[in-house]
């Protein structure tokens, strides 16, 4: 199974026998072989043969959808386009260190003068590789060791562990990830873990120890994902000196939900965008299968981004979320939402506003977050072309509100509640785009429309993730 052979599906006049590639028809990788004279004479050319050389323990099934594009192209122009794109989608496929192309005219007894066959020399990745890096979060480093074994059956299957030592939460997990033939954006994961986390603003520790299915699917020009997950979980105080809210929270549950998200997604970057937008909807509903836990959550996230005059952008974020909890029980400390921070409203500390207990913030039921940012080049443009272009000065104007309902009252008076007691900040700072992974911002925050009870940070924050409002 060394090599694979594609044929066009529709009955071409040019089929025979099916030939590789004779050595002395390869050149060095990544370069395509000037084509006879016909062939770049005639505005017609027929690929006759695909063909890949390296492969070892890779289905032909699996390369053979991704390839079968390129039987489609009508000129030499085209086969050089639909052999790039099929280069990246068996990179994409995680499964090959290295894919190059070569574009040759055919050769044999069943030759046109207007034939071509391409070959792709592909390098597989070893069956088991390991990995070290460094992580950023929301606020949070972590160093991360990995082991992966790729395409552990043939078909771009891939089997990993995953350790994580973060400076406030520790985690791993054993992970299986399976992808559809000729489709690699349907795909199912399942997911064995542990994590342990730590949560200061709310002196609260919290272990767990879960199972997770989920299928990821295209639909239109969406992203859908379906989910099921069972925790055990496991609180406790993280501080001797936690308050009787927390602690009366301590203990063991178990949550089992499932869970919808749906993302569009069409930011030219997902980092520093400077046009497109994003739409993110997710819905859970715990206690239909079972648990402890027994809630309905919806929450979104809306980005839009415009490029202005002078290569400046202007951005505005909006997010929400609701949690309605079912039955008598009031919901956990651990499924309600937390604001507050240098990635969403800046001048605050990290998750300190809204309902709090003997200085513990124990999150509420309901909240809203908007931003508008102008984000514009440094001054003067020092290393324009190079460096200078990660960073990026920042004009910002946050606001918004966390709290919890009395669902008695209807939706007007939810809304009022959400429109009082607003917190809101304005400042500038300064950007750094860390490739397309994270990114860092320091600014100078002037923190307004402060409530009792809540952290303030006036002046000088710095924030680090890839999750910013």
């Amino acid at each position: 199974m060394g090599t694979v052979h594609a044929r066009s599906l529709d009955p071409l006049p040019m089929q025979g026998p099916e030939l590789g590639v004779q050595p002395d028809d390869i050149e060095a990788p990544g370069v395509a072989r000037e084509p006879q004279q016909e062939v770049l004479d005639n505005k017609n050319v027929i690929v006759q043969r695909v063909h890949i050389d390296g492969l070892c323990r890779t289905k032909d099934d699996l390369l053979t959808h991704e390839i079968s594009g390129i039987f489609g192209a009508k000129n030499l122009i085209d086969v050089m386009q639909k052999s790039h794109e099929a280069r990246q989608r068996l990179l994409r496929l995680g499964i090959f260190r290295k894919v190059e192309v070569v574009i040759d005219t055919s050769q044999g007894e069943d030759a046109l003068p207007n034939g071509l066959d391409v070959t792709f020399e592909v390098t597989e990745l070893r069956r088991m590789t390991g990995s070290y890096n460094t992580m950023v979060g929301n606020n949070e480093g972590s160093m991360v060791l990995g082991v992966k074994l790729p395409n552990v059956f043939g078909r771009a299957e891939k089997v990993s562990f995953e350790f994580s030592y973060g400076t406030k939460e520790t985690s791993y997990g054993l992970s299986l990830f399976k992808p559809q033939q000729g489709n690699f954006e349907r795909n199912v994961r399942i997911n064995v873990y542990k994590v342990t986390g730590q949560f200061p603003w709310s002196s609260l520790r919290e272990t767990d120890r879960g199972v997770s299915a989920q299928l990821t699917f295209p639909m239109l020009k969406t992203s859908q994902t379906l989910k099921w997950e069972g925790v055990w979980r496991e609180l406790g105080c993280l501080a001797p000196g936690a308050s009787f809210a927390v602690r009366e929270e301590s203990g063991h549950s178990l949550k089992s939900s499932l869970s919808h998200a749906m993302v569009i997604d069409t930011r030219n970057s997902s980092i520093l965008p400077s046009s497109g937008g994003l739409l993110k909807m997710h819905q859970e509903l715990a206690g239909f299968t079972g648990g402890d836990a027994s809630f309905l959550k919806e929450d979104f996230e809306l980005q839009l981004n415009k490029t202005l005059l002078w290569d400046s952008v202007l951005s505005a974020s909006l997010w929400g979320g609701l949690i309605l909890p079912i039955g008598d029980k009031p919901s956990s400390i651990a499924d309600r939402f937390y604001l507050g921070g240098p990635t969403s409203i800046r001048g605050f500390s990290m998750y300190s506003l809204g309902p709090q207990s003997e200085g513990d913030y124990l999150g509420g039921e309901a909240y809203w977050a908007g931003g508008l940012h102008l984000y514009t080049p440094l001054p003067f443009r020092p290393g324009r072309g190079g460096f200078g272009d990660l960073f990026r000065t920042h004009f910002f104007l946050n606001a918004g509100n966390l709290c919890n309902l009395n669902y008695g009252e209807g939706p007007q008076a939810h809304l009022r509640k959400l429109a009082e007691c607003i917190r809101w900040s304005y400042g500038l700072g300064v950007v750094l785009r860390l490739g397309n992974i994270a990114r860092l911002e320091l600014n100078y925050c002037i923190p307004m429309g402060v409530q009792s009870g809540d952290r303030i940070c006036n002046g000088i924050q710095f924030g680090a993730g890839i999750r910013f409002l």
